[in-house]
């Protein structure tokens, strides 16, 4: 298509976009997702930007896209807040829990919002910045050993199989070890519905808001080469889901 068309067709949706992006929200969401994603945007020049995405699940159980926000450079905890406030100003008094990614300052940002929203970490990022931390030939191992963890019935059952795990690979990867420690407060709190199964796999992790940015994916790189695998494409499928 022509710069002139793509100019005409913005042109006659960009007062539904704004409509869109500034309309009234709920005053309550039992949970929200957040996560940005990186995509190719023209400004000038084509740059690799982060759209910081929202998604809220409604008291009637419903899934709400609250909106989509273009940054610049890497995605920040700064930017988060500046995203969480505008949503709060949209009328959105409390949110019960937050599922987001193990970004640093993150849950800050939260709590400055709504200082009584629990925060839960995705369990798939954190086993992602694991993997990380791991040789190659260590994944499966590792990932097994990990899985009575995180499918563990209460959060004691988790730290005494996690305690097994550090006296296990604590020697040899002793930064996965701190890793687990430093998020283990926004780890925890989905293994307290202990009975609730759908609730827990609902919130412990970030899936519906994974599902929606590969749509975005495939949208904006509709001629896209398969990519090769990376570590953000580890075994994850071998992760059950607790």
């Amino acid at each position: 298509m022509s710069k002139d068309t793509i100019s005409a067709i913005t042109d006659r949706v960009l007062g539904e976009i704004v409509e869109w992006q500034s309309r009234p929200l709920d005053a309550i969401y039992p949970v929200v997702f957040i996560d940005a994603i990186f995509v190719k945007i023209r400004d000038g020049q084509v740059a690799n930007r982060p759209v910081y995405v929202a998604i809220g699940v409604t008291v009637d159980g419903e899934r709400d896209i609250l909106g989509l926000w273009a940054g610049q450079g890497g995605e920040g905890a700064k930017y988060w807040l500046t995203v969480l406030t505008e949503i709060k100003n949209r009328g959105v008094a409390d949110v019960c829990i937050v599922c987001c990614d193990g970004l640093k300052g993150l849950p800050d940002s939260i709590s400055a919002t709504w200082p009584l929203a629990i925060v839960q970490t995705c369990v798939l990022h954190l086993i992602r910045h694991t993997f990380r931390l791991a040789g190659r030939h260590d994944w499966d191992k590792i990932g097994k050993a990990l899985r009575p963890v995180y499918t563990a019935p209460t959060e004691a059952a988790a730290r005494e199989r996690f305690t097994e795990f550090a006296g296990v690979w604590g020697a040899k990867y002793p930064g996965i070890i701190r890793l687990w420690e430093s998020a283990w407060a926004e780890f925890v709190p989905f293994l307290a519905f202990e009975l609730e199964v759908e609730v827990r796999r609902v919130i412990f992790s970030t899936n519906a808001i994974e599902s929606l940015n590969a749509r975005f994916r495939r949208a904006v790189r509709p001629r896209a080469l398969p990519e090769r695998a990376s570590r953000d494409q580890m075994p994850l499928s071998r992760v059950a889901i607790p």
